[in-house]
């Protein structure tokens, strides 16, 4: 499949603000007006968020450091960063309607008073230093090439840590060719991706970033890799 980056990028950002947003902004809340296809996805991101803030808590000295949010959706995991005392945060997407969804989400839990960058941006032209990069269920949009080349940029914007979650490539996922055939009917999304652990672990090797810790996060039409690397020093 012949990919055009900057096609798909307008393809992507046009989704998320458009029908995407409605889709994935109610799957990513409590609402009850979803299938049971997307009550299942909301399970699974769930599972991955919970276990990044369970690796952040134990940061030492966390209120002091400065965090990134890269792909933040509705806030999904920004909220949670707030709530452990993360004063310092930028959060980022190529939705400007997900963006502003984060703010109200924000705002509406009184967690506004903190030092907190908005931004609407690809991902690939994020500039700025951070202590923690956080990056969930981004690459899903991205082939391996690509995605290396956003793993790698995003080690250029850590310190310290970089977290990542991706849909592993899977046997059984390469016969359906893509994650998004496993979306019945209207709650199919945008064109998706299996990646190879390896190469995500490869383009983070290079930048001087090994492997802390990895596990596997599965629901049913839900298959994502955590993996938290340490930069050496």
């Amino acid at each position: 499949m012949t990919f055009n980056k900057n096609l798909e990028k307008s393809e992507v950002r046009e989704y998320f603000n458009g029908t995407g947003f409605d889709r994935w902004r109610k799957i990513y809340s409590k609402s009850e007006e979803i299938n049971t296809v997307q009550k299942n996805i909301r399970k699974g991101h769930q599972k991955t968020v919970d276990d990044v803030v369970s690796y952040v808590k134990n940061y030492p000295e966390l209120t002091t450091k400065t965090f990134c949010d890269a792909g933040c959706g509705v806030g999904s995991l920004a909220i949670p960063l707030l709530r452990l005392g993360i004063k310092d945060l930028q959060v980022s997407d190529i939705s400007s309607e997900m963006i502003n969804e984060t703010k109200k989400r924000i705002n509406e839990l009184g967690l506004s008073q903190r030092k907190i960058k908005f931004l609407t941006s690809d991902l690939e032209q994020l500039k700025g230093l951070f202590d923690v990069v956080i990056c969930l269920d981004v690459f899903i949009h991205y082939p391996q090439p690509v995605a290396e080349e956003m793993v790698r940029h995003l080690c250029d914007l850590s310190k310290e840590k970089l977290i990542v979650s991706f849909a592993p490539y899977t046997p059984i996922l390469a016969v359906l060719k893509n994650i998004g055939k496993l979306f019945p009917g209207p709650s199919k999304t945008t064109r998706a991706y299996t990646l190879r652990e390896k190469g995500i672990i490869n383009a983070a090797n290079e930048k001087g970033f090994i492997v802390v810790q990895k596990k596997l996060n599965q629901a049913p039409f839900y298959f994502s890799k955590l993996i938290e690397f340490n930069k050496v020093k």
